[in-house]
């Protein structure tokens, strides 16, 4: 960053957000930054290394006021804060309130407290939907997120939010961001199907692309683009689960042949992801540096004493598989769902 900014960052304590500020208190200049984070025991832990340059603004994302108090005097808003919901864990009227009320706090805020601060959103690849016949994406394919799946259509309405806003922003859309020890093994791994495209980016790579976007306003200013890592970190969904599993000692993902779906989810290569590269360069990473540190992240001990459980323990991550259970029992609505018009 060469000028001095105040910056406020919402989802200061989600992966994404402490890499970034681990970034910042690298290049010393935490004493620009402010977060904006509800006010727990936990968040309050994870914000204790960052010592007392940084300021905290205890609040609330879905309360205007609070919102307004940590914009008040910003020169950017980098604004990560969102839910994810996932299938054991589902509120959508939650997930609304913070992803498009939170969002639209942030809009009216800065329109009123800071009219000439620019907005740095956190957008997702899932506002392009189902992309499993058409895993080519660029930044002008129109968004329409998925029918069932609410996190995507908050995106998609928080992003018409900022684009009919006074101010000056930019809107990265995420693609399948992997971090190391961040990501828990559950049911909704078989969500996805095998054969989906992802193009990954890492923790790190994001959160440096939204610290080397601090310097870059002009030029990014009122121009949404996807950020991913590259033809590098391109991969099946099946690769990366053979490089995980491999990993843990887990041997190959082989499960049955109806425990993933086939359908209804997003991911896919984005075919113009090196604009925002070219114009930032915040990429270091492949899928080949990922692994590295992924497979370095499991001690050894624990990959060869997994090996003799590999069965079992893939036998219980197949009793999770919500497009398996469908399929046994003979659930015809869950299985057009999950595989479209087959024979069960």
């Amino acid at each position: 960053m060469v000028e001095k900014q105040n910056i406020l960052l919402t989802g200061g304590t989600g992966a994404i957000g402490l890499q970034l500020l681990k970034q910042i208190q690298a290049e010393n200049r935490l004493d620009q930054l402010s977060v904006l984070v509800r006010d727990s025991k936990t968040n309050r832990k994870k914000i204790k290394p960052f010592g007392d340059q940084l300021t905290v603004h205890f609040g609330d994302i879905t309360n205007l006021d609070s919102v307004k108090k940590a914009v008040k005097g910003q020169d950017v808003v980098i604004h990560l804060a969102a839910l994810i919901p996932t299938v054991e864990d589902s509120n959508d009227a939650l997930v609304i309130a913070v992803n498009v009320g939170g969002t639209e706090n942030v809009v009216r805020a800065m329109e009123t407290e800071s009219p000439n601060a620019f907005l740095l959103f956190s957008s997702s690849v899932a506002i392009y939907g189902d992309r499993i016949k058409g895993p080519d994406i660029k930044v002008t394919d129109p968004p329409k997120g998925l029918d069932h799946d609410n996190y995507s259509k908050t995106k998609v309405d928080a992003e018409a939010i900022i684009m009919s806003s006074k101010l000056n922003w930019s809107i990265f859309r995420l693609s399948a961001i992997m971090g190391i020890g961040n990501h828990k093994v559950s049911g909704i791994m078989f969500d996805v199907p095998l054969e989906t495209k992802m193009e990954i980016a890492t923790v790190k790579d994001t959160a440096n692309g939204f610290v080397c976007a601090l310097d870059k306003q002009s030029v990014l200013n009122h121009q949404i683009f996807n950020l991913a890592g590259g033809k590098q970190c391109q991969l099946t969904y099946k690769e990366f689960l053979t490089n995980a599993f491999d990993s843990f000692g887990m041997g190959q993902p082989n499960f049955h042949e109806f425990a993933f779906a086939r359908q209804n989810f997003h991911c896919g290569y984005y075919q113009d992801s090196d604009i925002l590269e070219n114009l930032i360069h915040f990429r270091s990473d492949s899928v080949e540096t990922y692994f590295k540190r992924f497979r370095a992240s499991v001690p050894t001990i624990q990959r060869v004493s997994t090996i003799p459980f590999a069965r079992i323990v893939k036998w219980y991550l197949q009793t999770l598989s919500a497009p398996l259970n469908a399929y046994k029992k003979r659930d015809q609505e869950k299985i057009k769902f999950f595989f479209g018009n087959i024979e069960a």
